[in-house]
């Protein structure tokens, strides 16, 4: 992880535009967990690989979800990210729009390096299915009749698409076997939407995730907590949404008579139970590979990504 972190540092340089890295420090040195980098070198390393491409996916993998936190954040006219004032609020969004761009284009550079059209095509595939996601996201937002399934494709495609590509990318340059690579996109896959079922869990439960307890409530957005308990409200309980979803007019208040919906229903614990089932879908698509203690590691990372919920 020093090693990506020396490169992203350098790659994220700009002579002809300083306010590149100035967006881009701010974002990447506010921390974050890494764990689509990780995921990179931890499948490499599952097969003792010694090059120094994962260093080189790891930092890409690196500069595409910096890139689209930065997109993220304009199109949700977000205001904190990590805790900090978010990069559209510090600069402005064009900045924050065509720094994420500069990242894509980076993140490509890195990609062509690595000296793969398979690696190439994965991860170009990842960021096109995270831009669906998010556009699939903006097109039933407010819609109170969205199911549960829409709900999975959204998350498959903003947040799990990149863990999935992330492990296959490290595996694939590692040389792993091709029933490998498919049970590494698995993990990762089923990993991404458990992190994702967890951070609309901590929104509501007022765990330190960098940003204010509610913000998905008050933008409006339809986390599987709320499609739940849309789908089990009774009539004046559905107004209730109907006004804060579906017209999105939030009033001081209305997180407490949520979270009290959601008390009356069970949803929170329903909720919690689904993303222990994905990292149990995670953890048993290791049981095929190497039998290793980096192995050993990505059982926990999985455990590690649902712990506040305990």
């Amino acid at each position: 992880m020093n090693a990506v972190n020396h490169l992203i540092a350098t790659r994220m340089e700009s002579e002809n535009a300083p306010r590149i890295p100035e967006v881009t420090a701010h974002l990447i040195g506010a921390g974050g967990k890494r764990i689509r980098p990780l995921l990179t070198l931890a499948a490499a390393g599952l097969y003792g690989y010694d090059g120094e491409h994962d260093v080189k996916l790891a930092a890409t993998v690196e500069f595409i979800h910096t890139a689209t936190l930065l997109h993220d954040d304009v199109v949700d006219e977000s205001d904190q990210r990590r805790g900090r004032p978010t990069a559209n609020l510090l600069w402005d969004n064009q900045s924050s729009v065509l720094v994420g761009d500069y990242l894509f284009a980076r993140s490509f550079q890195l990609m062509v390096e690595a000296g793969s059209l398979r690696v190439l095509d994965i991860l170009a595939n990842a960021a096109a299915v995270i831009a669906e996601g998010e556009v699939l996201q903006l097109s039933v937002a407010r819609n109170l009749a969205t199911p549960e399934e829409t709900y999975i494709r959204v998350v498959r495609g903003k947040t799990a698409a990149l863990f999935a590509a992330a492990t296959q990318v490290g595996g694939l340059v590692a040389g792993a076997s091709e029933r490998d690579i498919t049970a590494l996109c698995n993990y990762g896959d089923a990993l991404g939407i458990a992190f994702q079922i967890a951070d609309d869990l901590l929104d509501l439960t007022g765990d330190d995730i960098g940003k204010d307890t509610g913000d998905d409530l008050r933008e409006g957005k339809l986390t599987l907590p709320v499609i739940r308990a849309i789908a089990a409200s009774d009539a004046q309980e559905r107004s209730f949404w109907e006004r804060l979803i579906g017209r999105g007019r939030y009033q001081e208040g209305d997180l407490d008579i949520a979270l009290g919906i959601f008390a009356r229903h069970n949803i929170l614990e329903t909720v919690r139970a689904t993303a222990f089932d994905y990292v149990a879908k995670a953890q048993a698509e290791l049981e095929i590979l190497p039998d290793t203690p980096i192995r050993a590691e990505l059982h926990d990372l999985a455990d590690f990504v649902v712990s506040r919920l305990r």
